[in-house]
């Protein structure tokens, strides 16, 4: 039997979408507003969705503590409040997109969980604009 238990976490960041080997004009078709040089931000909501094998000693998967502890620490205390395209290494030479952002929060966390996991990354950028990633 498998289950899965979802979290959910907020996060607010500040990026811009440009790829530097484009010029502007290039950047502004491609991206629109979302090019412009001084940045702008998105309060992120991120749902985290493990699946597996009930422990029948502990009654659950995984504990929500666990979880909560996991993503806070690294992912949230990472990404909070901070300039993707400035402050955070994996985006150094990776245009932050919401697919990108979710594919480095899986990565992050799919190794600490050691693949015990069917991990499942939910983005929303925005309330409309969301990804899903499983690695």
């Amino acid at each position: 039997m498998t289950i899965s238990i979802s979290e959910i976490f907020n996060f607010n960041s500040a990026h811009r979408l440009y790829n530097k080997n484009w010029d502007i004009s290039k950047n502004l078709i491609e991206f629109g507003k979302c090019s412009f040089p001084n940045y702008h931000g998105h309060n992120y909501k991120l749902e985290v969705k493990l699946s597996g094998k009930v422990d029948i000693n502990l009654g659950n998967t995984i504990s929500r503590n666990k979880i909560c502890d996991i993503v806070n620490k690294e992912i949230i205390q990472h990404l909070d409040h901070k300039n993707l395209n400035i402050e955070i290494p994996q985006f150094s030479n990776l245009i932050p997109t919401v697919e990108n952002i979710a594919i480095v929060i899986w990565d992050i966390l799919n190794k600490i969980f050691e693949n015990k996991y069917n991990l499942e990354v939910k983005l929303y950028e925005t309330e409309r604009n969301f990804v899903v990633y499983k690695g």
